[in-house]
């Protein structure tokens, strides 16, 4: 490992320069490289934000995890929901919000999935504290993003309008609409004024809101997948709406994709990695849906890794291969939703039908 980080932002409180002390000395004796100054590369940043002006930390490259920490001397009736706007103002994989009380100080962990879950410090010791703190963010901090396509414009001229297979989703993105989980089944509304929404879309570049994806098996290399960000319930445009993935370039990890020509094609949703291992190893899966739901009595991921990372794709890979019956199963992703496996489209949502729970537990 040769990860490197860095600690900037605002000036700090005697507690938080007690804090981020604390987190440069675990994070250095667990081989990771502290820098004073955030090269082009750097792997994670801990950016001290400050509540009245919550400043950014400007990304040089897309693997950067930016975790942004703020202190708070007063508690809130909802922490989530006092908190959250402030991970989207600073641009954040991460946020740590800290609450001191008169019992003790809570350190509360924030994601844009809508990840919630705190620790809090009262008597343990440093040293336990800042390990769980760092079990906590390494994995997800470390995770590798797959979210560079490749656009090739050789798909056959037989497919530029689509197929049955690409008319059957289309169908599908309508039952997905009709089960009233978009654009999210969170109420982000109450926790985000107007301002936010837009910077919210802007920084996460989503169309509305990332509420899940579905894909169909073209072939035994080739799948189908609907585009990040597009309207699911009016999917028509081959190469905007939906795309064909052709596979994925190791050395680039970058999603490889076939176009037609003359054509601006719209990006792959980030769980295409996710897709593409679970019909490379297993044939008799046809089809994908993920939804940001939840249902009871399901195995689940251990880690929230973030959306689009090999990590992630990993971990539901393995519950899938796992699985009683592969190509019909349903995997929790903590903190975050499910992903469904299927003979096909119809099998998936006929399975799913009045069956799911919109909000997602968190922990």
């Amino acid at each position: 490992m040769n990860h490197q980080f860095t600690i900037t932002g605002a000036e700090r409180t005697p507690f938080l320069t007690w804090f981020t002390e604390g987190i440069k000395e675990k994070f250095s004796s667990n081989g990771y490289q502290y820098c004073k100054e955030p090269l082009e590369d750097i792997r994670i940043v801990f950016n001290v934000i400050d509540k009245d002006k919550p400043r950014p930390f400007r990304r040089k490259a897309q693997a950067t995890f930016v975790v942004s920490i703020l202190e708070e001397h007063r508690e809130s009736e909802h922490t989530f929901k006092t908190a959250y706007p402030y991970l989207i103002r600073s641009i954040s994989n991460h946020l740590i919000y800290i609450i001191h009380t008169k019992e003790q100080t809570e350190v509360s962990f924030i994601t844009p999935e809508q990840g919630f879950y705190k620790i809090t410090y009262q008597n343990e010791s440093e040293e336990d504290f800042f390990q769980k703190i760092f079990e906590r963010l390494e994995p997800v901090a470390s995770s590798e993003l797959v979210i560079d396509n490749e656009f090739i414009q050789d798909l056959d001229e037989e497919l530029w309008s689509g197929n049955e297979t690409t008319r059957k989703m289309y169908q599908s993105g309508k039952k997905l609409d009709q089960m009233n989980l978009l654009p999210a089944p969170f109420p982000l509304e109450k926790y985000l004024d107007e301002r936010d929404m837009r910077h919210l879309k802007k920084l996460y570049s989503i169309g509305g809101l990332s509420y899940g994806n579905l894909s169909s098996r073209h072939s035994e290399n080739n799948f189908w997948m609907s585009a990040s960000g597009v309207n699911k319930a009016d999917m028509r445009v081959i190469g905007q709406d939906i795309l064909y993935i052709k596979g994925f370039n190791v050395e680039k990890k970058a999603m490889e994709i076939s176009v037609p020509p003359n054509i601006s094609p719209k990006r792959a949703s980030v769980d295409a990695i996710e897709h593409w291992m679970i019909y490379k190893e297993h044939p008799e899966v046809g089809a994908i849906v993920h939804i940001h739901a939840w249902m009871d009595g399901i195995k689940e991921t251990v880690i929230n890794f973030p959306c689009g990372t090999i990590q992630l794709a990993e971990a539901v890979a393995d519950l899938v291969r796992k699985a009683e019956n592969p190509s019909r199963t349903i995997i929790g992703l903590k903190n975050h939703g499910l992903t469904i496996t299927g003979h096909d489209l119809e099998d998936i949502f006929s399975r799913i039908d009045g069956k799911v729970i919109a909000q997602v537990p968190m922990s």
